[in-house]
């Protein structure tokens, strides 16, 4: 059944958990950031189909597929599941932004987002991202602490979107261009 009715006056229950909780509650905006960034991969996903690029023997498909997994398991832990990313995690994400950044030119600026359509859908991910590492600090500060391994995986992954994008645009020969500030 896709639906029950039980959420009708405004609150909700999760994963691993017995006990109901407001729609408006921090845990919620949290969990409802985690689904629309793992939605939006999905996205991604699909829109680098066409796309031929590895990194590290794995494709990018195959790398935003385990970030997606991933997702999952922090959503469980906010809910309040007994699920745990591992350092492990974090390290596999490091080693393709360092593997990707080796062959980017070197940061000097800020970049117009939507050198190419991916690139674009990637860094609009990439802003998600950032937005639900903001909503799962503020859970964690205010209502329950997550581990720390979920915020260092989530500090990541808007790293690895941004080496994405820019890796997007290297490999469509398309030029960055910074901002003017005029």
């Amino acid at each position: 059944m896709l639906y029950t009715g039980k959420g009708d006056k405004g609150d909700t229950y999760f994963f691993g958990s017995k006990e109901r909780a407001s729609k408006s509650s921090c845990q919620t905006e949290a969990l409802g950031a985690l689904d629309e960034l793992n939605s939006l991969l999905g996205i991604c996903k699909n829109a680098s189909l066409n796309f031929e690029f590895t990194v590290n023997g794995k494709s990018v498909q195959k790398i935003i597929e385990d970030v997606q997994q991933n997702l999952f398991i922090i959503q469980a832990a906010v809910a309040g599941a007994d699920k745990k990313i591992t350092e492990e995690k974090i390290k596999s994400v490091e080693n393709i932004i360092n593997s990707i950044e080796k062959e980017l030119p070197e940061i000097k600026t800020f970049f117009l987002s939507g050198g190419t359509e991916l690139s674009a859908i990637l860094d609009y991910t990439r802003a998600v991202a950032r937005r639900v590492e903001r909503e799962v600090v503020k859970f964690s500060e205010t209502e329950k602490e997550v581990a720390p391994e979920i915020l260092a995986y989530l500090n990541r992954l808007s790293s690895l979107l941004y080496a994405f994008v820019r890796f997007a645009n290297l490999k469509s020969n398309v030029k960055e261009i910074p901002p003017t500030y005029e």
